[in-house]
């Protein structure tokens, strides 16, 4: 059963600090449902929001003559985005500048700890490992601000396929 206490988040702040100074980021630390280990980023000199927003037009670019008007709306509700709830398993893939992708690794590694295990069984429904993490770049009501330039994206249109 995942557990982190306060101690363990105690235990794990000084490299979790180190990894957000290195990089120039501001955030915090905190423990949720005695479960999770949470670390909110606030700002810095990261355009993390404009790498993910660029990662998303380059995966999404190809498919706007096959979808529905809907699809391009959803996408362009992403460009508007001024937070982000990472997904520690995708980071590699759901982020286009490698600065971005490094800095998320090493906040990873550094939140899972030397002592992290996961033997989790998804196919079993066996769900064992020593924490959860996550890691948000702004919140719903404090978008994270970005210190340097901020890459700007015009919204999509519908492009309409010729007929055949």
């Amino acid at each position: 059963m995942a557990y982190v206490s306060q101690e363990d988040k105690k235990a794990l702040a000084p490299a979790i600090k180190a990894v957000l100074k290195k990089y120039g980021m501001k955030g915090t630390i905190a423990v949720r449902h005695h479960s999770t280990l949470v670390v909110n980023i606030k700002s810095g000199d990261l355009d993390v929001m404009g790498a993910w927003k660029k990662a998303a037009l380059e995966k999404n670019i190809h498919k706007y003559d096959l979808y529905s008007p809907a699809d391009v709306d959803n996408l362009n509700r992403c460009l508007d985005a001024t937070y982000i709830d990472v997904n520690t398993y995708w980071i590699d893939t759901n982020y286009a500048d490698e600065r971005v992708v490094a800095f998320l690794n090493e906040l990873k590694s550094a939140m899972e700890g030397p002592d992290f295990f996961d033997e989790s069984d998804a196919m079993t429904d066996y769900f064992h490992r020593s924490h959860y993490i996550d890691i948000n770049i702004g919140q719903w009501n404090k978008p994270y601000v970005c210190n340097k330039e901020v890459a700007k994206f015009e919204p999509v249109q519908v492009r309409v396929a010729d007929p055949v």
